[in-house]
């Protein structure tokens, strides 16, 4: 239980969402993300509370659109909750023929998305591969819909440049849980 109050801090800016399916039918990429990122509200003013609990934080994902189940661990017996996420692979695009200088710039700009996207709670966690492959990285989207992980990963400006590509799978994470 203590795992979960831990993350459920860590997620403290959760998101909530309203119905922005015109917004996704939009040609203009800028203008698709930028409807994404107005309908998602982040909560700052409400922090999650230190004894939220498993119930409360599984209701209040619910009511902003996001696919919880609970299983109860046989170990521990604490109930354990888990929330569908997005996950992105960026993969090799079709144009990877910039020269150094456009091939920097778009990197930078890839960087300051990605940190854009963490910064708003749209993303929790990304990262590159080590080892040059067809897969670059990943992304993790914590957003309630597939559109608007993808939305949100299209607006990437390499992934517009087509020096990357993205390829998203939903993807189930127990809350509280952490790396190490």
């Amino acid at each position: 239980m203590r795992k979960i109050v831990v993350m459920a801090m860590v997620f403290g800016m959760l998101v909530a969402c309203k119905d922005n399916s015109k917004a996704m039918e939009e040609s203009n990429d800028e203008a698709t993300v930028e409807a994404v990122m107005d309908s998602i509200v982040v909560q700052e003013e409400n922090p999650v509370e230190k004894n939220i609990s498993v119930r409360a934080l599984k209701d209040s994902l619910t009511s902003k659109g996001f696919q919880t189940f609970e299983y109860v661990d046989a170990k521990t017996k604490d109930t354990v909750l888990m929330q569908q996420y997005f996950i992105a692979f960026l993969k090799k695009g079709p144009v990877r023929n910039q020269n150094e200088e456009e091939a920097a710039r778009l990197q930078d700009e890839h960087l300051k998305h990605l940190g854009k996207m963490y910064e708003l709670g749209y993303a929790d966690i990304s990262g590159p591969f080590g080892d040059d492959g067809n897969i670059r990285g990943i992304t993790i989207y914590n957003v309630p819909t597939l559109q608007m992980a993808d939305s949100l990963a299209n607006a990437d400006p390499s992934v517009k440049a087509g020096r990357l590509e993205i390829e998203i799978h939903p993807w189930w994470a127990a809350k509280g849980f952490q790396l190490r």
